[in-house]
């Protein structure tokens, strides 16, 4: 590493310590010529392959823009959308590759947004996915009813057993328990 100020061609580490997300090192270095102190941030690229064969730096940023445009008018906060752009930063490092095509960015983005907000998901869905008619929206807002149907049945039973025992009822023995109400002071 060239020092910066005197442009002596090598350097020594003085300190590493990686960044609070964990993406990055953080480096404190001196140059040996000129003793001075200086700091370097060492990333691992992640490149995406766009449909066009241009190659372009991942960015949560670029994700999070993307998915915002999906979100207009939707009660989802800036730090839902933060989260999200995280989830999938993690998603595609996760990978194990340097590069990534832009389908695999949509493909990581599709879960997170599905459990954010289920109309976003469908506006991103429709562009990414290309609908080209009413049957591909009625295709996947069928699906989302079908997941939605499976989904309550297990939360309702679940919500009943809670609601019994804060009833005082005993669904074992078929009756109920009383439950002594404590008496009031009266001032």
């Amino acid at each position: 590493m060239h020092c910066p100020f005197c442009r002596h061609p090598d350097s020594r580490v003085v300190d590493s310590r990686t960044t609070d997300d964990g993406t990055s090192i953080r480096r404190r270095r001196q140059c040996p010529d000129c003793s001075r102190r200086f700091t370097t941030v060492e990333t691992c690229s992640l490149m995406v392959v766009k449909r066009s064969g241009v190659t372009e730096p991942f960015s949560r940023t670029k994700v999070i823009n993307g998915v915002r445009k999906a979100c207009q008018g939707r009660p989802v906060t800036e730090d839902a959308l933060a989260q999200l752009g995280q989830r999938v930063e993690e998603a595609v490092r996760a990978t194990g590759s340097a590069e990534l095509t832009t389908h695999d960015v949509g493909l990581a983005i599709l879960g997170p947004l599905r459990e954010l907000d289920l109309v976003a998901y469908l506006r991103f869905a429709s562009v990414y996915r290309a609908f080209d008619s009413l049957e591909d929206f009625e295709a996947a807002i069928a699906e989302l009813r079908e997941e939605q149907r499976e989904r309550p049945a297990v939360d309702d039973e679940d919500h009943e057993d809670a609601g019994a025992e804060r009833q005082g009822t005993d669904r074992g023995s078929g009756g109920t328990v009383e439950v002594p109400v404590p008496a009031t002071v009266a001032d």
